[in-house]
């Protein structure tokens, strides 16, 4: 059995390690117990129930997501654009894991999808600052998602394939296109 700790914090670190390595169908209180080095009745004290460790864990996986992510705050120079990706898929594969099964359990439970919106809605808005940084003109839906989804498949990529190299490649390629975007000029209104 590991000991990751007994508090709240560490059971849900264990459920999302629990997640990430086995789907949302593996959460349950013996799994996390079992993750965390703990006993099963520890994990229905803080919880209660099922449903209020998943939201828990989806709130706490969004929390160190977003602290984690490689969007924002940028410098608004492209060549230092999502500078750090590959070391947060590097550094937290079971959070960007969980990420992942949450997008695919939603489709069959769509009480999740709040959850996922707002932490994408964060990932677009983080996105489209920091594109507005460095463009010469405020960067639209269009652009701020087409560039989100180049660094999400990236992610997905290097968590599935490891690659971090061809992750290091293609955000190369991404930054010169970038930097040939933020020396046009603005489009005529």
């Amino acid at each position: 059995m590991r000991n990751y700790g007994a508090g709240r914090e560490a059971l849900l670190d264990a459920a999302v390690r629990v997640v990430a390595r086995g789907g949302l169908r593996r959460l349950t209180y013996r799994a996390v117990a079992e993750e965390a080095g703990v006993t099963h009745g520890l994990v229905v004290h803080h919880f209660g129930s099922r449903d209020a460790l998943i939201e828990e864990a989806v709130t706490h996986a969004i929390r160190s997501s977003l602290d984690s992510s490689a969007l924002d705050p940028g410098t608004g120079r492209p060549v230092d654009f999502a500078r750090g990706l590959a070391d947060m898929v590097d550094n937290g594969p079971d959070l960007q894991a969980f990420q992942y099964e949450l997008l695919l359990e939603a489709r069959r439970r769509p009480e999740l999808l709040r959850h996922l919106r707002a932490l994408y809605e964060e990932y677009f808005e983080a996105t489209r600052r920091d594109l507005t940084r460095m463009l010469p003109a405020p960067a639209d839906r269009g652009l701020t998602r087409l560039v989100f989804a180049a660094l999400e498949g990236l992610v997905l990529h290097q968590l599935v394939f490891g690659e971090r190299e061809v992750t290091e490649e293609a955000l190369t390629s991404l930054r010169a296109l970038l930097t040939h975007l933020a020396e046009e000029p603005p489009p005529a209104r």
